[in-house]
């Protein structure tokens, strides 16, 4: 039976320059393949190593993208290894086959939205009514699911997040801060189920996965086994499970062995 790896990109796999997190000399930083280009700039990057780890692991298992981002960002990203077969969009909003979107799988959460939750409509709404332009520097809305604000995060009260939270929370709705983004998600809209349909179409009896962020937490709980990075909303409220694994590595190099542990926990479970 195959080994599904469900796996975050940003900040788990994948990071920007702010993110990487290259503390040692210079002399002793990484080599760095850039994997994403946006608008003739490099955007994203993982190790060399970390990039010959998920070719192997293309190999070995069943790799599965599993992010926030909409289609179009997701489909910018050029990860080394063998093309995934599926991907996981927009917080589980998109299952992507073969780079095409499941239309039978979109149907039904929208339906679930529609029945669970408050609408995009008056989230937005929100948004857009409480936040200061004095620290917000894009409003955005993700393929007709969910919302979110583009921040300077030095200028951000922390209150006006956990204002959002509960205010969210009454509605059905989940709030995350990542980096410079601020999300807005329905609580229906989750990796989690869409990994759960990838498994069972696949045949996957062994689920692996990795994530960093509080979106991330769903997706952790639902696999056989989790690891986290030492960065990251997870790393900072300390959250853990007993089958997750909470890394010491931060940035660039938690990636590394984010898909290190990947290799292990799949070769051990095939051979």
């Amino acid at each position: 039976m195959p080994v599904l790896v469900a796996s975050d990109l940003d900040r788990t796999l994948i990071y920007s320059p702010a993110a990487l997190a290259l503390t040692m000399p210079d002399a002793r930083a990484p080599r760095l393949l850039c994997v994403e280009v946006h608008e003739s700039r490099p955007l994203s990057f993982m190790t060399e190593t970390a990039a010959a780890l998920l070719t192997d692991l293309g190999d070995a298992a069943v790799f599965v993208p599993t992010t926030t981002r909409t289609r179009k960002q997701y489909l910018r990203i050029n990860l080394p290894g063998p093309a995934p077969k599926y991907a996981i969009c927009a917080n589980g909003g998109h299952l992507m086959v073969d780079g095409v979107s499941d239309l039978d799988w979109h149907a039904r959460v929208t339906a679930r939205l529609a029945d669970e939750c408050a609408p995009l409509d008056e989230v937005r709404e929100h948004l857009l009514a409480n936040a200061d332009p004095l620290w917000v520097r894009k409003h955005r809305v993700a393929e007709d699911l969910f919302a979110y604000l583009v921040v300077e995060r030095e200028l951000l009260p922390e209150e006006w997040v956990k204002e959002l939270a509960v205010w969210a929370e009454s509605r059905g709705w989940t709030v995350s801060l990542q980096g410079r983004k601020i999300y807005a998600v329905p609580k229906p809209l989750t990796k989690s189920a869409a990994m759960r349909e990838v498994a069972r179409r696949t045949g996957a009896e062994l689920t692996l996965a990795a994530g960093d962020s509080l979106l991330d937490a769903d997706l952790l709980l639902a696999a056989d086994r989790g690891w986290r990075p030492g960065h990251g909303e997870l790393a900072d409220a300390a959250w853990s499970a007993p089958q997750i694994a909470a890394l010491p590595e931060r940035g660039v190099l938690a990636g590394e062995r984010i898909l290190r542990e990947f290799l292990r926990a799949t070769r051990g479970a095939t051979s």
